[in-house]
């Protein structure tokens, strides 16, 4: 590797930047890089001002690909190079607000039930069953569980927070069940050697591995929406929501330091609205006529 990559590898390391993070930013550093053909340390604020306008004007990339790209370019030259050129002040586009796609609990029994390895479908139990982000269930450890507060603690979660959430009893029990096939002694969902699952794995299994399962599961199963592994934290709340949880405690079980991001869940189920209507029509049936 040469000195600058390394160099910008080690300052996101001391900034605190995650790994997943930095894999990213390496690579969109790299891509500009490529269309330069050129080191950034050779790079002129011309030059990164017509690659922005490439990737804005001509590739007509998406708000989120823009972002993540000046970002990286910002941590680059500003953090790596000590560069403050008015070019890298350029202001982000606004985030795109989908609303996500969401699961019906009966959608969610159907892919379960299509998952053949037990492995997997374990993981993805506690995912859904926890309100889990993909790496928060693959990285789970046995010491994470507390069995007699029946809760499970998500350790370095997205921004680095951790936090507690409930542990449902019919979840302990299947990976109780699991983790009784190999005995790892670090994690619940070891990586898988030729010979099967290893309790001397030092690692725990793939991401991608796990969203294949998922995949793979819910084409079986029937289910047409575009669903993803993440889909199953957004049916994790919606359905708490549906079953009249309060919004806060949602936004602690999910980990979100914004109210606001949890809100979105309020769009995604006519329930909630059916019940408030209801409650509205019997507060107001005695109003004078």
């Amino acid at each position: 590797m040469t000195a600058l990559p390394q160099r910008m590898i080690e300052d996101m390391q001391l900034h605190g930047l995650a790994e997943s993070t930095q894999k990213v930013y390496m690579q969109a550093v790299k891509q500009l890089t490529t269309h330069c053909g050129k080191s950034p340390t050779h790079i002129t604020e011309e030059e990164l001002r017509q690659y922005l306008l490439h990737l804005r004007n001509v590739r007509q990339v998406s708000p989120s690909t823009f972002n993540i790209a000046l970002c990286a370019i910002k941590f680059c030259f500003r953090k790596t190079l000590g560069r403050q050129w008015p070019t890298l002040n350029v202001t982000r586009p606004p985030r795109e607000q989908r609303l996500p796609v969401v699961l019906s609990t009966t959608e969610v029994h159907q892919i379960l039930h299509c998952i053949r390895l037990p492995l997997y479908r374990a993981c993805l139990s506690a995912i859904y069953s926890c309100g889990l982000r993909l790496a928060e269930g693959v990285h789970l450890q046995i010491l994470d569980i507390d069995s007699t507060r029946m809760t499970l603690h998500v350790r370095h979660g997205k921004g680095a927070r951790d936090r507690y959430v409930p542990l449902p009893f019919t979840t302990l029990q299947l990976l109780q069940h699991f983790w009784s096939s190999h005995h790892n002694p670090v994690w619940f969902f070891p990586s898988q050697a030729r010979a099967g699952m290893s309790p001397t794995a030092t690692r725990p299994v793939s991401l991608r591995s796990v969203q294949r399962a998922f995949q793979a599961a819910r084409r079986e199963s029937g289910v047409c929406k575009p669903a993803t592994v993440h889909s199953l934290r957004h049916a994790y709340a919606t359905h708490l929501l549906e079953a009249g949880i309060d919004l806060r405690i949602i936004q602690a079980y999910l980990g979100h330091s914004s109210l606001q991001t949890t809100l979105r869940y309020t769009h995604l189920t006519p329930k909630v609205d059916d019940r408030a209507a209801h409650t509205i029509n019997q507060l107001m049936a005695n109003l004078p006529r």
